[in-house]
């Protein structure tokens, strides 16, 4: 457990992962996302996942739909800004004390 600087109690909430079913590729989190935590990802049409180029004008693949995966959650600090951008709740978070427990 942690304070804000007012003295709030605070507990970092990490993210543990992302439904690929729910998930519309929409990228609003990894915008958010300062610490490289997760990146987007194509689906092909035999449902594997595929690395998407940097550049989307360099995409040769063609994709059914894109997604966003877990690229480094170690990273995560817990502040929980993607989870308030993403229109679609499609992310699990764990409080910093459940994975500690879990450990």
């Amino acid at each position: 457990m942690f304070t804000t600087r007012d003295g709030t109690p605070w507990e970092p909430e990490y993210i543990t992962a992302i439904d690929g079913k729910t998930c519309i590729g929409c990228g609003r989190c990894f915008k958010v996302c300062s610490r490289d935590v997760m990146k987007l990802m194509g689906v092909n049409e035999d449902g594997e996942l595929v690395a998407c180029a940097e550049d989307e004008d360099d995409d040769d693949e063609e994709f059914l739909r894109k997604v966003m995966v877990l690229h480094a959650e170690g990273n995560c600090i817990g502040c929980g800004a993607c989870y308030r951008v993403c229109p679609k709740g499609c992310q699990t978070h764990a409080k910093a004390s459940a994975l500690a427990a879990a450990a």
